[in-house]
């Protein structure tokens, strides 16, 4: 349910100035599909740890990427993950220290 503001500019590739106040995640799809135009992606403008997004949610994926910077909902997608027996890619960052 994050939106994007101008200091995500100087550390987030996909996003521009036009895209301030957007939603980091319809702004991510967007740029993505420029790329690969062919693939499915689905944006979800939401909280991570609303009850919508629960282990049967997270059961349809062969894999999930996760880029939250948030480090409670990485912890919750990790644990969602490991119920649904799904692989996570992290890509969360704490500080200086990379995962």
């Amino acid at each position: 349910m994050d939106t994007i503001e101008v200091s995500n500019l100087n550390r987030q590739f996909l996003f521009r100035q036009s895209h301030v106040g957007q939603s980091k995640a319809k702004v991510a799809r967007d740029a993505v599909l420029k790329f690969r135009p062919k693939i499915n992606i689905t944006s979800y403008h939401a909280n991570v740890k609303d009850p919508d997004f629960n282990v049967d949610f997270f059961k349809q994926f062969n894999v999930v990427l996760n880029g939250l910077d948030n480090l409670d909902a990485r912890r919750h997608v990790n644990r969602l993950c490991l119920a649904a027996d799904v692989p996570l890619v992290e890509s969360g960052t704490t500080g200086f220290l990379g995962q």
